[in-house]
C-alpha cells in the first residue's frame, strides 16, 4: 500500500473506511519523529494490517508559548521516515482542522492523575490537551490499538483512564522506552542540547540506573531509592524538579516496592526539560543498558 498523507477527518474516515475489515494500529505523534516513533510504527505493523500515523503539534498542551514556537517541524522528513518504518496514512491536520471556529469542550481526568509529576509542574492544563486531542485523535482514527511510548508513562496512565471512561472501543499499548546507545531516552527536545548539554544529559539513565542497581541489591524503601538518583544527579550537577516513586497505575505515591512501581524523573539541562522513568518489579531486573560514555561535572 502507497504512503497517503490526508489533512481532513473527512478525508480520514475515507481512506480508512475500505480497510475496516482488518486491524488498524495508529501512533499519534507530534511529528520530528525519531527511532522511538519508528520503533512504535513497527510495533503496529507488526500487530495490525493497516498502519496510520499522525502528525499534530497540539497548542493546547503546551504551558509555555516559547516551548511551541521552537517545538521542530519537519514533515517532510517524517512522511519519509514513516514510509521506511511501514505506516500506511499520515493524518497531518491543521489546526483549525482539529479546533474549528466554535471550539468550546475540553476533556478533564481526575486531578489525583494530572495534577501530580508533570502536571504539578506544567498545570492541570497540559493534560487536558493531551486527553482532549488524544480524544479526539482516537474519534477520527478509529483504531483497534493506539501505540504509545513508556518515556511518557502519566500521558499513557491519563489516556487509560479517559479510554476506559469514555468507552473509546481500543487497546492502548504502551512500549518500551526506546533509548540512545549511552542510555538517554530518545525525545525530539534532546536536538535542542548542545554538544555538552547533551553529554551532561547522560548522568539522567545513570542516575535511574543507580536506583535499578540498588534495586537489584536487595533495596525497597522508596526514600533510598530517589536518594541515589538525587545524589547521581548531583554529582553532575543537575538539579531535578522531581524523583518520585509511584503505583504505575493510580500514581499514588509508594513507600516501599512490594509490587511493580514507577520511578520517575524530571530534570532540567540547559534550557531542555528531560522527563524519564524505569519500572521497578521485584523479581525482574531490567536495568537500563548504558554506554561508556563520561559525565562532564558542571
Amino acid at each position: 500500500m502507497t504512503l497517503r498523507i490526508v489533512r481532513s477527518v473527512a478525508e480520514l474516515r475515507a481512506a480508512l473506511s475500505p480497510l475496516r475489515a482488518g486491524r488498524i494500529g495508529f501512533v499519534p505523534t507530534m511529528g520530528a519523529l525519531h527511532e522511538g516513533h519508528l520503533s512504535l510504527l513497527r510495533a503496529a505493523g507488526a500487530e495490525n494490517d493497516t498502519v496510520v500515523l499522525s502528525i499534530f503539534v497540539n497548542p493546547t498542551q503546551f504551558t509555555q508559548a516559547t516551548d511551541l514556537e521552537m517545538y521542530p517541524r519537519t514533515e517532510q522528513d517524517d512522511v519519509a521516515l514513516a514510509a521506511g518504518a511501514g505506516a500506511h496514512l499520515v493524518f497531518a491536520p491543521s489546526v483549525d482542522e482539529m479546533y474549528p471556529t466554535g471550539f468550546a469542550t475540553t476533556v478533564s481526568v481526575d486531578a489525583a492523575i494530572t495534577e501530580t509529576l508533570e502536571g504539578a509542574v506544567r498545570g492541570r492544563a497540559h493534560f487536558d490537551g493531551v486527553a482532549t486531542v488524544v480524544a479526539k485523535l482516537l474519534l477520527a482514527v478509529l483504531p483497534d490499538r493506539a501505540y504509545f511510548g513508556a518515556k511518557d508513562a502519566q500521558q499513557v496512565v491519563v489516556v487509560r483512564r479517559m479510554v476506559a471512561d469514555l468507552g473509546i472501543p481500543v487497546e492502548i499499548i504502551q512500549r518500551p522506552t526506546s533509548r540512545e546507545d549511552d542510555g538517554l531516552a530518545r525525545s525530539s527536545r534532546n536536538t535542542r542540547l548542545s554538544p555538552e548539554e547533551r553529554e551532561i544529559a547522560t548522568a539522567v539513565p545513570r542516575a535511574l540506573r543507580a536506583a535499578q542497581d540498588a534495586f537489584a541489591t536487595g533495596i525497597r524503601d522508596a526514600a533510598a531509592l530517589t536518594g541515589a538518583v538525587h545524589d547521581a544527579l548531583d554529582v553532575a550537577g543537575l538539579t531535578p524538579e522531581y524523583i518520585a516513586l509511584v503505583d504505575p497505575d493510580s500514581l499514588e505515591p509508594v513507600a516501599s516496592v512490594a509490587r511493580p512501581a514507577l520511578l520517575a524523573v524530571a530534570v532540567p539541562v540547559g534550557s531542555v526539560r528531560l522527563i524519564d522513568n524505569v519500572f521497578l518489579t521485584p523479581g525482574i531486573d531490567d536495568r537500563i543498558p548504558l554506554g561508556a560514555i563520561e559525565v562532564s561535572h558542571r
